[in-house]
């Protein structure tokens, strides 16, 4: 494909991050011979583990699967050096692919971007950077990530705070050192539940504020096993198959077939030891029902609290660290000693749901109960997940609609692909997809190569103008909400639906159906002539006569 114009602010795709999506885009677009520029906001590659460097973080999909399949070489000579990988390692992955297809020289560093315009007159995207620099493309692919518009909350008297303050989505490339310290983490989701052991490790003491307890299961690291390694990629091809169309975008597991109501109550017991013993978030997957059936999720719920409990020696604190809520209907953590971190002298935990804090202080945070003096506080306090990077840019067609007023009552998404009203813009892993839910490479490798391959199509055809209908995004956001509505997910109050940002609309974001179907149905609407879609030419969008 020739480029917009013979400039070299002119390009054919503009994509904006870049992470796992980002590079791989850039890599199969450069492939397909156009010309690609990658915003990046970060000073290197890397997207989510380049900013989230906090302690303790890490992955929670092993190592072997949480990695690109698109290259047989890549996958064959990359060595993980633990079986569920670190964000240090996951980084230098993401170097290596970088350094390996030779990405970087079309990756645009430390440019955040600020503004996004369609023209129809001119059938294309102008990006403006919050450097005041301008591009031009026919296509705009947002690859911005699920996690990444912080989440801060705002606390009367943060401002006068005299000690250091981060957030763990922002945290800074030079260790950290809390030795000697008195620390504060607000937030015990997936993130605070990581860094609360290693914090706990350093700190003098260290006040945990926590206003929702959350189900955790032990993540069981430890060094990549060679013999499973060596079997893992001698059948890799399988393995990725296998991956591709299971329900969460992991291969192992059998998919589960009974109810948890069907088995006697010892074979119920073994099959959970069984999922606990081997580690990770799988448990809720040991039967077919755990996340539909009320009963069956309070006999799952009821094991993963005397599992808990029986490690917290302190009775109190263990009943408050006990969650009240059906497991799996917020995000199933990961641990490694979170609650064995509650048995040292030098952890409390605050509950901020029964007194919750009421100001900062220059060396303070107050709650209605008590004042606690603290020289550094985290914020691990999460996302505004799925939307909030893409609302973050003023994103619009010229005198048209604005993705602001078309997701005022909440994301509405084809695919997760696109939105209907903003030509030529493509999402990776947008609202209404299994993003989330899933291992997210498998599902960024499903939308990138369905993205990459519709251009191709139009390519061909002579075609450079695709818009999603309106009718087509209203089905499959009434067929993403109809199979939210037979779980018990949709009826939480979690960053699944939006609920962790005051005042955003509430409503089921990601696709509950699984990886396997939902690939399945866009690989059908690309069979059916990209289905749902109207793809064109420029002076057709128009109404002009070809």
């Amino acid at each position: 494909m020739m480029s917009v114009e013979n400039n070299d602010q002119h390009y054919d795709v503009l994509v904006v991050g870049a992470g796992f999506a980002g590079l791989y885009l850039l890599h199969r677009l450069r492939a397909q011979g156009m010309r690609v520029k990658v915003f990046e906001a970060g000073d290197d590659v890397g997207g989510t583990w380049y900013w989230n460097r906090y302690p303790g973080a890490r992955c929670d999909v092993e190592s072997l699967e949480y990695s690109f399949s698109f290259s047989e070489e890549l996958q064959q000579e990359w060595k993980w050096s633990e079986r569920y990988a670190g964000q240090p390692e996951i980084l230098r992955y993401l170097q290596h692919v970088a350094d390996r297809f030779d990405l970087r020289r079309d990756v645009l560093f430390n440019t955040r971007v600020a503004r996004a315009r369609f023209s129809p007159a001119r059938n294309e995207w102008t990006v403006n950077t919050e450097a005041g620099e301008q591009y031009r493309a026919r296509y705009c692919v947002m690859a911005t990530g699920n996690l990444s518009k912080a989440s801060v909350p705002d606390i009367p008297g943060i401002e006068s705070f005299k000690g250091r303050w981060f957030h763990t989505s922002a945290w800074p490339k030079e260790p950290v050192d809390f030795t000697g310290l008195r620390v504060g983490v607000v937030g015990t989701g997936s993130t605070g539940i990581q860094l609360v052991p290693r914090v706990a490790e350093q700190a003098r003491h260290l006040y945990v504020f926590q206003r929702t307890a959350n189900y955790c299961i032990p993540l069981r690291n430890g060094p990549q096993d060679a013999g499973i390694e060596r079997d893992v990629k001698g059948r890799y091809a399988a393995v990725r198959k296998q991956a591709r169309e299971s329900p969460s975008g992991v291969a192992g597991f059998n998919v589960p077939t009974q109810s948890v109501l069907e088995v006697r109550p010892e074979e119920r017991e073994a099959a959970f030891e069984r999922r606990w013993n081997w580690g990770g978030i799988g448990l809720t997957r040991a039967f077919n029902d755990v996340l539909f059936n009320e009963e069956s999720n309070r006999i799952a719920s009821e094991y993963v609290k005397r599992k808990m409990r029986e490690v917290v020696k302190d009775p109190k604190v263990a009943d408050a660290l006990t969650p009240t809520y059906p497991i799996g209907t917020k995000r199933l953590c990961a641990d490694t000693g979170y609650f064995q971190a509650f048995n040292r002298d030098n952890v409390t935990l605050v509950d901020i749901r029964r007194s919750p804090i009421r100001a900062m202080g220059p060396h303070s945070v107050e709650t209605g109960e008590a004042t606690y003096e603290v020289d550094a506080l985290i914020f691990a306090t999460g996302f505004d997940a799925m939307t909030g990077t893409l609302l973050a840019i003023d994103i619009g067609v010229e005198n048209g609609p604005t993705l602001r007023s078309l997701w005022a009552d909440g994301p509405h998404a084809y695919l997760g692909l696109m939105v209907a009203g903003l030509p030529n813009l493509f999402m990776v892993t947008g609202p209404g997809s299994p993003s989330v839910l899933s291992n997210v490479v498998v599902s960024i490798e499903q939308h990138v190569e369905w993205i990459t391959n519709c251009l191709a199509h139009m390519q061909e055809r002579g075609l450079d103008h695709i818009e999603a209908l309106a009718d087509a995004q209203q089905t499959w956001g009434d067929h993403v909400n109809e199979v939210a509505g037979r779980s018990l997910l949709a009826k939480a109050s979690s960053w699944y639906t939006g609920a962790n940002i005051p005042g955003k609309p509430r409503g089921f974001i990601p696709y509950m159906g699984g990886v396997g179907a939902f690939r399945a149905h866009c690989d059908e609407v690309a069979r059916n002539g990209y289905q749902g879609f109207a793809l064109s030419t420029a002076r057709q969008a128009q109404g002009s006569p070809a």
